[in-house]
């Protein structure tokens, strides 16, 4: 296991941004940056051994200080949606700033994706990593309390990459912390289309036209959304309007961690198991991708160039009482985790 920390560059208020390069002894590789939490880089092999980055990202500080769809960041305080900006907790009624027409989405105008967190790596025998720590102060972007958050990035020599969130409030709150990555199994050379996706969930949740849960959660037999048994993503992708939506994730009994789903590339050979204690996944097939920017390889980022599997709480779930709920009070302790495991199918 290999560590290594350098200069990602400075923001406009001449900060430092940190860049940790994490490989373990099978060759694969992570980079994460202090800029937004973010996770920059996924390098693994495929069938033939070749190795390549297998998410959306760039090779500069600027290009994630400009505008783009949230890649390979933490979101939060709150991921996903919030209905009109407002929850009401004790009472007392909070408004949010407002960044996805009348509603909060990924945590408001500045959001956890663009702060500078205090990244600290660490070593194992077994796996190497970054804690990266931020206090949101009490009313950022109008959330009450003054919240210390964690997420640390693990890369293990199972090649396999571990993210835990833990989070600690003065004053009760909502939190709903998750990483944003577009994946690309063929090494970003081509849309996401052909993966083969599977996803153990037996209901996802309905939303309306903006997003929005309407507090129901459907069955997904008989539906474009049943994911059930493995199919490509873009079976019924047009049917589905591209894919935008919360999965209701099957959980283990007896088991924190469950398993969410596994996707595989049939050219490159690459596949990925995913693993959370959350109660749900946001799957995402970049819908809202232009081609108005171009990755880390000169590729110009088009409709469907990666998928995002945000494993989380629901969202809107400060406005559905039937939802699990984000509360958290003082003296609590917010915990999840995710796993990302990464293999080859020949």
């Amino acid at each position: 296991m290999n560590i290594q920390q350098t200069i990602f560059g400075k923001t406009p208020c001449d900060e430092n941004v940190h860049l940790f390069t994490v490989q373990n002894s099978k060759g694969m590789s992570i980079k994460v940056s202090t800029y937004g939490a973010t996770l920059a880089s996924i390098v693994c092999p495929d069938k033939k051994g070749e190795m390549a980055d297998i998410t959306i990202g760039f090779d500069n500080l600027q290009q994630y200080l400009d505008p783009h769809p949230f890649f390979g960041v933490i979101c939060g305080r709150y991921a996903n949606r919030i209905a009109k900006g407002l929850f009401t907790i004790n009472g007392k009624e909070y408004r949010l700033a407002a960044n996805n027409g009348p509603n909060t989405l990924h945590g408001g105008i500045r959001g956890f994706d663009k702060v500078i967190w205090k990244g600290e790596s660490y070593l194992t025998s077994n796996e190497a990593g970054v804690k990266l720590t931020y206090i949101s102060k009490d009313m950022e972007e109008g959330f009450p309390g003054n919240l210390t958050s964690e997420v640390t990035y693990a890369l293990t020599n199972n090649n396999e990459i571990r993210i835990s969130y833990a989070a600690q409030t003065d004053t009760p709150t909502v939190v709903n912390l998750t990483n944003h990555s577009y994946f690309n199994l063929s090494g970003c050379k081509s849309d996401v289309l052909n993966h083969i996706a599977l996803v153990n969930a037996d209901n996802y949740t309905e939303v309306d036209n903006d997003a929005i849960p309407t507090g129901k959660n459907p069955l997904v037999e008989g539906t474009v959304f049943d994911f059930r048994k493995a199919k490509a993503i873009g079976q019924d992708i047009e049917k589905a309007c591209g894919y935008d939506h919360n999965f209701v994730l099957n959980k283990s009994s007896g088991s924190i961690l469950s398993f969410a789903g596994s996707v595989y590339d049939p050219e490159s050979g690459r596949c990925m198991d995913a693993y959370t204690t959350e109660p749900g996944m946001q799957f995402y097939t970049g819908n809202f991708l232009d081609g108005s920017l171009k990755d880390r390889n000169g590729n110009v980022i088009k409709k469907h160039f990666g998928f995002c599997w945000e494993t989380q709480h629901f969202p809107d779930s400060p406005n559905q009482k039937s939802f699990p709920s984000t509360i958290l009070n003082p003296g609590e302790h917010y915990h999840q985790l995710t796993v990302y495991k990464f293999g080859i199918k020949n």
